[in-house]
């Protein structure tokens, strides 16, 4: 059966064995996912490399075995269970109805459909439940909405949640090889290689992640605010985001302050935190304890912290959450999904 444990992936094969496509598989998301299927019970599955035309005929190393890359239409032809894509919004608005339509199951990983009313935008242990037989594309939220949602989820069941304040610290991988890339060149002296940031990343930290709105919001804040209210069904949810790039490898961190409804005991909030699968506190000042992006690289859950009482506000909460960006803010949530379609409802 579907569960989280420290890997947080397990299934209960069935018969007959699956095919998956990993679209974008040469990706900093892709690559990941590759890690994360050979970790979990698809990792016996035929899995299908797919890329762009410029990575055709390139050979992926999988448990041991090459893999060459193909096409878009190939992978279609191939007739795979599930296609995970990771390969931005353009190629899976143009690509994943193809998919669906040749009856391959489609967990897409760019905000493409997030947002759209008719697409199911699902955390697994939240509300996984919200799938049917009937969904042919599911997509998968952003990764700071992820490990913010699933920390809100038990205290909003418990506490009813008001007002969520949010600041990001996240991690140039989120932006892709070419960010990692000027960071390492930065840190080596080298001034005139690619840029995936207006501004030196080393050494800096730059609040612009996205492009700017005209309510003066980057892009990247308001999926957080509105993937929030959508994945916890609940628009009277206030949330606002500041997000902001750091120069760091391992994982997004996220600066938490929230409004409940409803009065809180510390050590209750601790509970039911340590008790919701996927999360875990990590929570003791005294000793140093608390979450950090240096640890939770390679790592599934999400990490929580520094959980204290905002004393200048009635009912408030202050916490701290870091998670792999690239592994339950992309990569694992999508195997997640695959792994609960097929053992719930497929």
């Amino acid at each position: 059966m579907y569960s989280t444990g420290n890997f947080g992936l397990h299934i209960c094969p069935k018969k007959g064995s699956m095919k998956i496509a990993v679209v974008g598989a040469t990706g900093l998301v892709g690559t990941e996912m590759l890690k994360v299927l050979s970790e979990s019970g698809f990792k016996d599955a035929d899995i299908l490399a797919v890329a762009s035309e410029k990575s055709l005929g390139k050979e992926i190393d999988y448990r041991g075995k090459k893999i060459s890359v193909m096409g878009m239409q190939a992978a279609i032809d191939a007739r795979p269970d599930f296609a995970v894509f990771s390969a931005g919004g353009s190629v899976s608005l143009g690509w994943a109805p193809k998919f669906a339509e040749a009856g391959i199951r489609v967990i897409d990983n760019s905000s493409a459909w997030r947002m759209d009313p008719d697409k199911k935008l699902i955390v697994p242990e939240i509300n996984g439940h919200e799938l049917t037989s009937k969904d042919m594309i599911i997509a998968n939220p952003n990764c700071s909405t992820i490990q913010l949602v699933m920390v809100l989820k038990p205290l909003h069941d418990r506490y009813k949640v008001k007002r969520v304040v949010v600041s990001t610290y996240q991690s140039v991988t989120g932006t892709g090889v070419k960010a990692v890339g000027q960071l390492m060149d930065e840190r080596a002296g080298i001034t005139d290689g690619p840029k995936a940031y207006p501004h030196p990343i080393d050494l800096n930290v730059l609040p612009h992640i996205d492009v700017f709105l005209e309510n003066g919001y980057t892009k990247e804040e308001m999926k957080i605010i509105n993937e929030t209210q959508k994945i916890l069904a609940d628009p009277g949810i206030r949330v606002t985001s500041t997000t902001v790039r750091i120069p760091v490898l391992g994982g997004h961190s996220e600066s938490v302050n929230i409004e409940t409804e409803a009065d809180f005991d510390l050590d209750e909030v601790r509970s039911l935190l340590a008790g919701f699968p996927g999360i875990v506190v990590q929570d003791n000042p005294k000793e140093n304890v608390y979450p950090m992006p240096l640890f939770s690289r390679g790592r599934n859950e999400v990490f929580v912290g520094r959980i204290r009482r905002d004393e200048s506000v009635q009912n408030g909460l202050n916490l701290w959450i870091v998670a792999d960006n690239l592994r339950k803010g992309a990569a694992t949530n999508a195997i997640q999904i695959a792994e609960y379609l097929k053992d719930k409802i497929l």
